[in-house]
């Protein structure tokens, strides 16, 4: 059974860090995974990815204070966000995509088939 689970989302003040993980399991070597986010009313946007070449993007929006990395010994996708925004509050989920991904598209929530529960980030200003 392949199955998402997100862990270590939570408050910060502004300016603060957190580190989120994803835990894998029953997941094929050959994958593009990343990080999306959601708030009430709007649609889903890509945070952060890892194509199944390693090459990894970012949105604009958290280029230079983001860092995703996966380990693939351990099944595990984290992601490292450091000078934490109140735009950046919202709900975090680890997805995973068996499809093969243009560069162009891995920030796209459309091309991912497998989803997490989520993990929710709040930062206060």
């Amino acid at each position: 059974q392949v199955d998402l689970v997100e862990s270590g989302g939570g408050s910060v003040q502004s300016g603060g860090s957190l580190r989120l993980s994803c835990a894998a399991s029953g997941v094929p070597d050959s994958k593009n995974m990343g990080w999306f986010r959601q708030v009430p009313g709007e649609g889903r946007e890509g945070v952060a990815a890892i194509a199944t070449s390693g090459r990894v993007k970012y949105a604009d929006s958290v280029k230079g204070r983001f860092t995703i990395s996966q380990d693939n010994a351990k099944n595990t996708l984290d992601l490292q966000m450091n000078s934490l925004k109140p735009e950046d509050t919202g709900m975090y989920y680890c997805a995973l995509s068996t499809y093969l991904l243009a560069y162009d598209t891995l920030l796209a929530p459309g091309g991912y088939t497998l989803w997490g529960q989520g993990t929710q980030v709040a930062v206060s200003s």
